[in-house]
């Protein structure tokens, strides 16, 4: 792992500061704070979130939800678990904590990691390309594609059944721009996931650009999509716009990334992207922007990926007060 560049030590005292005036747990009427994640190696191996008797996946699980009513679940973009994993998140958390689940790449285009796969399915595409160890959707043998969409729904049934789902979070990837057939693959998601609150974050600027914008909150509206609004860098005019929008009146999604231009970059390590720690005052800029979502919808998300050291937990929290302030 690259030697991560420490906060600014004023930065990151102000950003304690503040988060030690958040409610407990973090949520303010409508508006639920989370992080991308629990299990985090460094969040862990830092000390300053998890008590010290906290030593497996279930304690920390118990402890996070101590503090926060959600948490976005992002291994399940890498590797679908069993259902009997989101039958004991279930069970490890109080009524009313929601998950958001990240989507598999089989639903968001992202190439497969055939290494990641049950023995069963990995076998049964041994002769598609052995030569690649990932492989786009779309060139995954059909049963192969459906079975692990089946996984992937049947992940959820114990969330939704205890009425923990939140949503299902598809992140496009950085290639796919704003085209019919790119449209054309969004509409399927409504097929793909029945029942389900889908939500969409765009990582290519073109799908908000300029009178498209409406276009596509139609598109995602009409479909019952719920549009993920973002903060992130805009390295070299590459950035997605911190566009605020709801297109669903029961859920509004916004997901904090950092402004760490210099770890914003092909082939740097998730560790070196993320390795950023809000001032009070960023978060401050987000405090109206996070209102005016809450007034469009009646469930606000807001997830910070920041997930390096205990920053995604500070500034969660630190939200959580600014927002909570605003509304006293």
């Amino acid at each position: 792992m690259p030697e991560l560049a420490p906060p600014d030590p004023t930065v990151e005292a102000a950003a304690r500061a503040l988060a030690e005036t958040a409610p407990v747990p973090a949520r303010v009427g409508p508006t639920l704070f989370g992080t991308a994640g629990w299990t985090d190696p460094t969040l862990i191996s830092c000390g300053r979130f998890y008590p010290p008797g906290a030593t497996s996946a279930a304690d920390r699980l118990v402890h996070y939800a101590s503090h926060f009513p959600l948490v976005e679940v992002d291994s399940t973009y890498y590797a679908i678990p069993p259902s009997s994993a989101a039958v004991r998140w279930v069970e490890r958390t109080p009524p009313g904590f929601l998950f958001d689940v990240k989507a598999h790449p089989v639903f968001s285009g992202h190439p497969i990691d055939r290494e990641r796969l049950p023995k069963d399915l990995a076998s049964a595409m041994a002769h598609v390309r052995p030569d690649r160890r990932r492989l786009y959707p779309k060139d995954v043998p059909v049963e192969v594609r459906d079975a692990l969409m089946g996984q992937f729904r049947a992940l959820l049934d114990p969330l939704r059944q205890a009425g923990k789902l939140g949503c299902v979070m598809v992140q496009l990837p950085p290639w796919i721009t704003a085209t019919r057939g790119a449209a054309r693959e969004i509409e399927a998601l409504k097929d793909a996931l029945p029942d389900t609150r889908v939500a969409i974050e765009f990582r290519h600027p073109s799908w908000l650009e300029g009178s498209r914008q409406d276009r596509v909150f139609d598109l995602l509206g009409r479909n019952g999509f719920a549009f993920v609004c973002v903060d992130e860098p805009d390295v070299h005019g590459g950035g997605v716009p911190p566009v605020v929008r709801a297109t669903r009146s029961d859920l509004a999604i916004l997901r904090l990334h950092g402004h760490n231009v210099g770890g914003w970059r092909p082939g740097a390590s998730v560790l070196e992207r993320f390795n950023y720690l809000y001032g009070p005052e960023e978060l401050q800029a987000w405090s109206s922007p996070v209102k005016k979502l809450a007034d469009a919808s009646d469930e606000v998300h807001v997830v910070f990926n920041n997930c390096v050291r205990d920053f995604a937990v500070l500034n969660a929290k630190g939200m959580a007060a600014l927002v909570l302030a605003a509304n006293e």
